[in-house]
């Protein structure tokens, strides 16, 4: 072997693993900085990313290529909608008087513990806020239509359960707190 090649393979593979490692650390970072912000939630956040719809198997063949051929022309149906308001009955829960916080969660999920504790602290703090927590494992028609995509999700609703804020990941009580302040009047 020379000497030569064996330097310059060294040099690709340390080359490569530098670049793995700021790469990783860049998506740690911004991960980390992201999880557990809440967002505002307005009309263009409500709108869900486009997806191709899987063909139906009641469709015939000539039905199933029209709608693909509409899909491609730019014809196609406009992306389903995140509702902005939620209503007991989809919570399965009653809403509360000034603000409900609506939390998605899964058995096996760890922040969903801290969140669910941080919520109900708040909700035990500030009179008229609800705490309903939702399995999204047994309840994934409603994840589907509110686009919940990690646990633990929660939703700030105001008392008409319109959604005004939303964060994915554990949020911070201060962040929970601040956040209800917008929703109730």
């Amino acid at each position: 072997m020379d000497a030569g090649a064996l330097d310059s393979e060294t040099l690709a593979g340390a080359a490569a693993l530098a670049a793995v490692l700021v790469l990783g650390t860049a998506f740690g970072l911004l991960r980390r900085r992201r999880d557990g912000r809440f967002r505002a939630v307005g009309n263009a956040e409500r709108t869900r990313r486009r997806a191709r719809p899987l063909p139906v198997a009641t469709q015939s063949a000539g039905e199933e290529s029209a709608s693909m051929d509409a899909e491609r022309s730019g014809r196609a149906t406009a992306a389903p909608q995140v509702p902005d308001r939620l209503t007991a009955a989809d919570l399965g829960a009653e809403l509360g008087e000034r603000a409900t916080l609506v939390q998605f969660s899964t058995a096996f999920c760890q922040p969903c513990r801290a969140t669910r504790r941080i919520l109900g602290e708040v909700g035990a703090m500030v009179e008229g806020v609800a705490h309903v927590e939702i399995d999204a494992e047994s309840h994934l028609d409603l994840v589907r239509r509110l686009d919940v995509v990690r646990t633990p999700t929660v939703l700030v609703l105001d008392a008409a359960g319109r959604i005004s804020r939303r964060a994915g990941g554990a949020p911070r009580k201060a962040d929970v707190i601040a956040a209800l302040g917008e929703a109730i009047p």
